[in-house]
């Protein structure tokens, strides 16, 4: 009878696996053009469009901008890590990664660290184009609004990792934006603020992570200094952050088994 070993996985494994998936990723990501455009040309181009829509209205973009920002890193890194991880499976390449030291640990955070430096980069240059180019103004500085819009991607992430293991083609991954991204764009405060909402959706938008990132980017605007509901605001994003990466976490290893 012949017994096999399982390598333990050590520190150094385990950094040398999430770096080489987290390079992985940026390559591909850098190779794709279309994606390359949804993740820097689409989100500026739709923040144009809802200037020049609102530059007769004054005040309108003022409050509607910001909160854009916070919510397209979200949206678009949900579809593209949704059908990225599905492609993965679909191409075998998943599974060969299970074959080797990897932990789905080390695989999920190479992910998020990919999609976070894109969440980055894009957070970098709407907000460039929100606050420098059409002039919002936000009193606390752009600091909060673009850790804002990492943590939303990071969001993103987390639950389109999460939602691809319920997925067997692309078609399904997308039909998932209805159920976890649209309600939580409806009930956030963007198109009625949420003290005007009737009582049953206020709590509902009050377990819901978007909620808080758009009430953050807001607060960002309103005050000179950081809040300590701004801190709140952050603290629970964050932490639906690591729960949702934890629950992909958990889903990938229950694929793999």
């Amino acid at each position: 009878m012949t017994m096999t070993i399982t390598p333990v996985p050590t520190r150094r494994t385990t950094w040398r696996i999430t770096s080489a998936t987290t390079g992985r990723v940026l390559r591909q990501l850098s190779h794709d053009r279309r994606t390359l455009g949804m993740i820097l040309g689409v989100p500026v181009l739709l923040i144009a469009l809802l200037y020049f829509m609102f530059q007769q209205t004054p005040g309108v973009f003022d409050h509607v901008g910001p909160v854009l920002v916070g919510l397209f890193p979200f949206v678009i890194m949900f579809l593209l890590t949704s059908i990225a991880m599905l492609r993965e499976r679909r191409s075998g390449t998943f599974e060969r990664l299970m074959t080797t030291p990897a932990r789905p640990v080390d695989l999920i955070a190479g992910y998020s660290v990919a999609f976070g430096a894109a969440a980055a980069v894009q957070a970098l240059i709407v907000v460039g184009m929100t606050y420098g180019v059409f002039g919002v103004s936000a009193r606390t500085g752009v600091a909060p609004v673009i850790l804002t819009a990492i943590l939303t991607a990071l969001l993103g992430v987390g639950l389109g990792l999460l939602c691809s293991a319920f997925s067997r083609t692309e078609f399904q991954a997308v039909q998932m934006l209805p159920v976890i991204v649209i309600p939580q764009l409806l009930l956030c405060g963007l198109f009625v603020a949420r003290a005007d909402m009737p009582g049953w959706l206020q709590v509902i938008s009050d377990v819901l992570p978007l909620s808080y990132a758009v009430d953050a980017v807001q607060q960002a605007g309103l005050h000179d200094t950081l809040t300590g509901q701004l801190w709140r605001d952050l603290a629970v994003v964050a932490g639906c952050v690591i729960l949702t990466l934890g629950l992909a976490t958990a889903s990938l290893r229950r694929r793999a088994g």
